[in-house]
C-alpha cells in the first residue's frame, strides 16, 4: 500500500542523512541510441565535481543550482549514438534568485534549479525537453531516473555512465522547500533499493511524453534508506524541484540566455558576475 505522506519519524531520519544526489544506484545502463542519451547530460568542473542534467534546447542544460556554484570551468558532456564522449564548454548560467548556497538539503530555502548555457549546440542527433509540457506528479505515480552517478556509493569508479531506473512518487515534502520525493516502488526506502546517488544531481525525472518522453523534476538530494545497515546517502529517497511550479522562471531565463552569444565570453572560469546572468565564463 502507497503511504499517504511520508511518516514524520521517518522522514526525520532520512533527511538527517541527505545530501546532494552527487549516480543511479540500482538502475540499469542505458544502451538504446535513440534512448534518453539523447537528452540527458553529464556536468563536470575543474575541481572534479560531476553532476547531471536535462537537454531543454540545443545549446541550453537545465540542471540543479549547487552543481554550478564553484569558482571553475564547466562543461558538459553528452553521448552519441556509439555513446563515444561530445564535451561542450558552459559560458553561463543563471540560477534561481531563491537558492541560497552552503545550506543544507534538508534547510535550503531557496528552489535548486539552473540553466547552462552551451558554446556551441548540440546537433540533431539530441532531443530536448520540453519544460513547458511539464505536469505535476501524483503520489503513487511512476517515473524514470537518469543520470550519471555512481551505480552504488562504495563503487567510486562507476561514475560518468548514463543509467536509469524505475521510480514511484511518496508525495511532496516541504521543510524549507517544497519537493517531490520518489523512491523505489518495491522498497518504499525501508529499506535501500533503487534512487539516486552522488552524481545524479541535476539529472531529470520523467515520465511519458511526446516523442518518448515528458520533463517532470530536477534531482536535488538523495538520502539512504531508514534501515540501511551503514549510513548512505543513496539507496533510500530521492528528491527532486518539480519543474512544472517552475516553468515561468525556466522559460524566461531560457529566453534570456539565448541572447547570450559565445563571442561574448573570455573562455576561463566561472563564476563572474554580469548584469543579466548570475555568471560567465572569464
Amino acid at each position: 500500500m502507497m503511504p499517504s505522506l511520508l511518516r514524520p519519524a521517518f522522514a526525520v531520519a532520512a533527511l538527517l542523512a541527505a545530501v546532494p544526489a552527487l549516480a543511479v544506484t540500482g538502475g540499469r545502463v542505458a544502451r538504446d541510441p535513440d534512448g534518453l542519451r539523447r537528452s540527458v547530460v553529464q556536468i563536470e568542473s575543474s575541481n572534479g565535481e560531476l553532476c547531471s542534467g536535462a537537454v531543454i534546447a540545443p545549446d541550453l542544460v537545465l540542471t540543479a543550482a549547487h552543481c554550478v556554484l564553484q569558482r571553475a570551468i564547466y562543461r558538459v558532456v553528452a553521448v552519441d549514438r556509439r555513446f563515444r564522449r561530445v564535451p561542450i564548454q558552459a559560458i553561463a548560467a543563471a540560477l534561481h534568485p531563491s537558492f541560497v548556497p552552503g545550506t543544507t538539503p534538508r534547510t535550503q530555502p531557496g528552489i535548486d534549479l539552473a540553466i547552462l548555457k552551451l558554446a556551441r549546440p548540440l546537433d540533431r542527433d539530441f532531443e530536448p525537453l520540453d519544460p513547458r509540457l511539464a505536469t505535476e506528479v501524483a503520489q503513487g505515480q511512476r517515473v524514470d531516473l537518469a543520470g550519471f552517478g555512481l551505480a552504488a556509493e562504495e563503487k567510486r569508479g562507476s561514475a560518468r555512465v548514463l543509467r536509469e531506473t524505475r521510480l514511484v512518487s511518496l508525495g511532496p515534502l516541504e521543510t524549507k522547500n517544497r519537493v517531490v520525493v520518489v523512491a523505489d516502488e518495491a522498497r518504499l526506502a525501508e529499506t535501500s533499493g533503487a534512487g539516486a546517488c552522488r552524481g545524479d544531481s541535476g539529472g531529470p525525472i520523467l515520465g511519458p511524453g511526446p516523442g518518448g518522453y515528458r520533463l517532470l523534476g530536477i534531482v536535488s538530494w538523495s538520502s539512504g534508506a531508514l534501515h540501511a545497515r551503514t549510513q548512505t546517502a543513496c539507496g533510500g529517497l530521492t528528491a527532486m524541484t518539480p519543474v512544472s511550479e517552475h516553468e515561468d522562471w525556466i522559460s524566461a531565463r531560457a529566453n534570456d540566455l539565448r541572447r547570450y552569444a559565445a563571442e561574448d565570453a573570455i573562455g576561463g572560469v566561472a563564476p563572474a558576475r554580469s548584469n543579466s546572468y548570475d555568471w560567465v565564463a572569464r
